[in-house]
């Protein structure tokens, strides 16, 4: 009781918002000879050889909504073990006292039983799920920058192999938060 009347305590955390998602399928695809320079008269565009192809990467990306800071992960694979590596990047970006909000889709890897269970091991109220509608993906925000990555790194990006595709793609995610942090 305070001054005679009854309260109840109302106890605030700091919240982080994350927009979450999966972009598979990202092809490692180097050149078999080096790219021949437009000529005059002749080819007006850069001319490419035929392609190789070394296999596929998946990028697992979150979107700090209230920073814009985007936490990713790039694997060969996206199952629940790579789903619970890019919880553990979160948990270990945030101050143990926040809560972890994360808006994603229902792919099975984000509901699994190795997921439960992983998450159950977590402090309560660390993590919390909020599911898009099927076919709904779209309303999640961390669409919008796959499609900035696909049109400015992706889109004709050669490498030599899938580890170096990983390497870039993490390279152009850490230069945006670095422009991000300095624009603050």
């Amino acid at each position: 009781m305070r001054n005679g009347s009854t309260y109840t305590e109302i106890r605030t955390f700091p919240i982080a918002i994350v927009s979450y998602d999966e972009k598979p399928g990202i092809q490692a695809i180097g050149n078999t000879a080096p790219d021949l320079r437009p000529v005059p008269g002749t080819h007006p565009t850069i001319q490419r050889d035929h392609a190789k192809r070394y296999g596929t990467v998946t990028l697992m990306a979150g979107i700090d909504l209230l920073t814009g800071q985007v936490h990713a992960l790039v694997k060969d694979r996206h199952r629940s073990r790579e789903f619970i590596e890019f919880l553990k990047i979160l948990d270990r970006a945030y101050p143990t006292e926040t809560a972890i909000k994360i808006i994603l889709n229902n792919h099975s890897a984000h509901i699994s039983q190795e997921t439960r269970t992983w998450l159950a091991t977590q402090p309560e109220r660390r993590f919390a799920f909020v599911f898009t509608p099927k076919h709904g993906s779209w309303l999640n925000l961390i669409e919008g920058f796959f499609s900035k990555a696909a049109r400015s790194v992706l889109r004709h990006i050669r490498v030599n192999s899938k580890h170096e595709l990983k390497q870039r793609i993490i390279e152009f995610i850490n230069d945006l938060n670095r422009d991000l942090r300095r624009s603050r």
